[in-house]
């Protein structure tokens, strides 16, 4: 895998939160993901642009924005994206001046990239709210992969063994969330992003006036 990221402009002081979510293949990130934005419709999802085929059920433009390798390798040379990846041959990114103009604009980004992505984004934007989800093992990931039945034996081993050395990073997010029971998970979910809006800088660039008036006493 490599994965490169554009130098942009200091996002330290946004009222919108950026919410990095990442986990490894089967561990239920996208379902969460989806039932949080369903629940929350404050928070705007980044649709990252992939040059794979799209999976049975995908939406251009609502999953992913599914473009050919010339016109994400055009994208890339122009610096249209904050963050981008190859992995497993195919390529990923992050569309810069979407993401900073929906944080400049006060409003919650919700990001969906691996490990090394999150990484990278949150050394560009410090703010950022890292959330890692696990499955309850190893077992129930095989399990779940199996599940979907769109992959071959080769390929569910090689998602597992990968899943596994992402997973040893889990402790460079500030909330990690084991996804055994779906609903528990999905509740667990809203309450990081709760938690995260009520930091004090967030609530000091949300409400100005409230603090404000705090200085003047």
């Amino acid at each position: 895998m490599t994965l490169i990221t554009t130098q942009t402009p200091s996002l330290e002081a946004t009222a919108g939160t950026l919410f990095v979510v990442s986990a490894p293949s089967g561990a239920g990130k996208t379902t969460l993901v989806r039932m949080l934005m369903e629940r929350d419709p404050a928070i705007r999802h980044s649709v990252s642009y992939t040059t794979r085929a799209p999976r049975p059920a995908e939406r251009e433009g609502h999953d992913y924005h599914f473009v050919d390798i010339q016109t994400f390798l055009a994208m890339r040379e122009r610096g249209d994206f904050l963050e981008w990846a190859e992995v497993h041959g195919n390529f990923y990114g992050t569309s810069k001046s979407w993401l900073i103009g929906e944080l400049a604009a006060g409003r919650d980004t919700l990001l969906e990239i691996d490990w090394q992505g999150a990484q990278q984004v949150r050394a560009l934007i410090p703010g950022a709210v890292g959330i890692f989800i696990l499955p309850p093992s190893i077992a129930e990931l095989e399990r779940r992969l199996r599940a979907r039945g769109q992959d071959s034996e080769e390929v569910i081993q090689r998602r597992v063994a990968a899943a596994l050395g992402e997973m040893r990073h889990v402790d460079e997010f500030d909330f990690v969330i084991i996804n055994k029971d779906l609903n528990e998970a999905l509740a667990d979910l809203v309450a990081a992003v709760r938690a995260s809006r009520l930091r004090f800088r967030q609530q000091r660039l949300r409400h100005p006036e409230v603090f404000r008036f705090l200085s003047s006493l």
